[in-house]
């Protein structure tokens, strides 16, 4: 692009110094900073940096919550030469260790007293962490850590010291090339230790102008941030593209108002992995289930009608008077309203990303006219590799490699991808960066998948993931918990099989779903592991996977691979245990390591198992959670020929 993020809001500041760049809620009021103000914050923290001794080619760790200021400290290192490198704001502070030793960090700014506390306990290992901003200065009146200031001081003294030197920052920014080091991203550590993926200002812009063409974005567009900073799904949409096409990026007051403060932006542009739209599902059949017969038969016809009608409307076909007057009154009865409620009454463009999305959940919005598409990409291509275009989205597909890249399918069904979008390679790596790039410039993805015939990516798997049962049958874990996950119950699902005898799977009740459903039943609990344990509960799991079972076996591929017998956990899944990678990805192999006695026990023929588990709670004390589960046999269905 021959441009650099701080060139990008320099030219946004003068050529449109009074549009809002950025929102934030404080305290139930919306706060807006434009172009010219966001400018001059990142000039005051550039000057309080260079000051502080951050330099080109050095780390500055980022760590919190979408904050305006969090997103002007990376700006400003950026004008530096500096390299942002955000991490995680729900990670225990172990998980801070390795990235700020690997990147030899010396200066971090951090959202508030919490994320402070983690890097203080984590001091120690880190000696060369010096300097310590902090955004939010509550409750650290007393704190006297030697580095440690608020950011307001350092902004005072920045802004004091660009008064002095008003044309400072534009030769720092110019003297930074589009092919420098423009941000450092940790990957989810799915299968061990997370590795740094080095990102230039080309391969980040480059990516983000393609997306921008593609679905014709301008900087009219609304934007909720939301996810993770340090995930490159939220860094691409909200900083990336944000600075190329100068739209407002809405920041929520706090995790907690996201469902309140999506509906008061009503974003024309969003972005969400699966499990926000699992949410946004389950949300909904609790309210219908609790809402009268009359509204329950009404919403049960309507969504017949969206299910048959929808999915040809948003492909653009033409439809009959009568298709077209159905599906209008269900749009003024529950599509419209229901769209609303979910705050995606005015959204233009949907992406889902981060990993498979069921296809029924993915039929459910665009069957209620959410323009939603799926997108397919990772941290190492800068995520867009391939779009659906408009009026060409299909459940099993993930779009057409979109302008600039070059895909090719490799021996054994992997997907290659080369492309100006790809990392430059894995910090202080060589050797993990020798696996995944080849000498002509290939980047192995590590997907199996096909083209269609229509030009179509096809994803089928992790090809680690993607294996046969004993009897030859294909394993496609991913697809069988996604169909799973669809129930409103269910909230996660882990499938074992590959070359063994069945398919077996382990599942986590969703408790809010699952509580309602009880004490709609009169059914009382004490806490997760007594309602988890519910015969009723484990009859309503067993009917679920059932459900999922008849429905395999419309497929002549995948009919194999039934779900044979599956267990209940006793706890969630949970990132502080290891469980899950801080994107919520299932991390396969350690689940299968930690519940080997349950493993064992399903492919044993057990009936029932004790476990007992070691779980850390969210004030960092470690405890343990016992229970003796149920081991439930389920039925399996002969194949449908001649089906899906």
């Amino acid at each position: 692009m021959g441009a650099t993020f701080p060139q990008l809001l320099l030219h946004h500041a003068a050529t449109r110094p009074a549009a809002a760049a950025l929102r934030e809620k404080d305290l139930g009021i919306w706060q807006t900073l434009t172009w010219a103000e966001l400018a001059a914050l990142v000039g005051a923290l550039a000057h309080g940096f260079a000051g502080a001794g951050l330099s080109r080619g050095q780390h500055l760790v980022v760590v919190g919550e979408n904050r305006p200021r969090l997103y002007a400290a990376m700006l400003a290192a950026q004008a530096l030469g500096a390299i942002p490198v955000p991490l995680y704001q729900d990670a225990v502070a172990e998980e801070f260790v390795f990235p700020l030793q690997l990147a030899e960090v010396g200066h971090a700014v951090v959202e508030d007293q919490e994320q402070l506390d983690k890097l203080l306990e984590i001091r120690p290992q880190v000696p060369a962490l010096q300097h310590l901003w902090v955004d939010d200065p509550r409750g650290l009146r007393h704190y006297q850590e030697p580095g440690l200031e608020m950011l307001d001081a350092l902004v005072a003294r920045g802004a004091a010291d660009h008064a002095h030197h008003p044309e400072w920052l534009s030769g720092q920014v110019a003297q930074t090339r589009p092919d420098a080091v423009a941000a450092l991203f940790f990957t989810s550590g799915t299968t061990g230790k997370p590795k740094g993926v080095v990102h230039t200002h080309a391969s980040l812009l480059d990516r983000a102008q393609v997306g921008k063409a593609f679905d014709g974005l301008t900087e009219h567009e609304e934007v909720l941030a939301y996810l993770p900073p340090a995930w490159i799904g939220q860094n691409i949409f909200s900083f990336a593209q944000w600075l190329a096409c100068g739209y407002v990026v809405n920041c929520p007051e706090s995790p907690s108002t996201v469902s309140i403060d999506l509906k008061e932006v009503g974003p024309t542009y969003y972005f969400a992995p699966p499990r926000v739209f699992e949410g946004l599902l389950t949300s909904v059949s609790i309210r219908m289930e609790d809402a009268s017969a009359a509204k329950r038969w009404l919403y049960a016809r309507c969504m017949a009608w969206a299910r048959e009608i929808g999915p040809r409307r948003m492909a653009g076909e033409s439809l009959g008077w009568v298709d077209r007057l159905r599906y209008q009154v269900g749009d003024w009865l529950i599509y419209g309203p229901l769209r609303n409620a979910l705050g995606l009454s005015r959204v233009r463009v949907a992406y889902t990303a981060g990993e498979a999305i069921g296809p029924d959940l993915f039929t459910f919005f665009r069957s209620i006219g959410v323009n939603l598409k799926q997108l397919y990409g990772s941290t190492e291509t800068a995520v867009f590799v391939c779009l659906q275009p408009d009026h060409e989205v299909r459940a099993d597909t993930v779009g057409v490699p979109i302008a600039g890249v070059e895909l090719k399918v490799a021996e054994g069904g992997e997907i290659w991808v080369r492309s100006a979008g790809l990392l430059q390679g894995y910090y202080k790596n060589p050797e993990a960066t020798a696996e995944v790039l080849t000498q002509e410039g290939w980047y192995r993805t590590g997907d199996a998948g096909f083209l269609d015939a229509h030009g179509h990516l096809k994803i089928i798997d992790r090809a680690k993931d993607v294996g046969r049962l004993a009897t030859g049958a294909m394993f496609a874990p991913k697809y069988i918990e996604n169909k799973l996950k669809f129930f409103p119950q269910i909230k996660e699902a882990v499938a074992f099989g590959d070359g063994r005898d069945q398919v077996c799977v382990l599942l986590n009740i969703d408790f809010e779903a699952v509580g309602n459903w009880a004490e709609r039943r009169g059914l009382p609990y004490a806490g997760y592991v007594d309602l988890a344990g519910k015969p009723e509960v484990l009859a309503l799991m067993r009917d679920c996977v059932e459900q999922v079972n008849a429905d395999l076996a419309t497929d002549e591929r995948l009919a194999g691979c039934q779900v044979a017998r599956c267990l209940v956990l006793h706890k969630e899944l949970d990132a502080d245990d290891g469980e899950l990678t801080r994107t919520r990805k299932v991390r396969r192999g350690y689940i299968a390591e930690k519940y080997a006695v349950l493993v064992d026990a399903l492919y044993g023929g057990k009936s029932e198992q004790h476990i007992e588990t070691q779980v850390r709670f969210e004030d960092g004390r470690v405890g343990s959670v016992a229970a003796t589960l149920k081991i439930l046999d389920t039925a399996t269905y002969p194949v449908v020929k001649g089906a899906a």
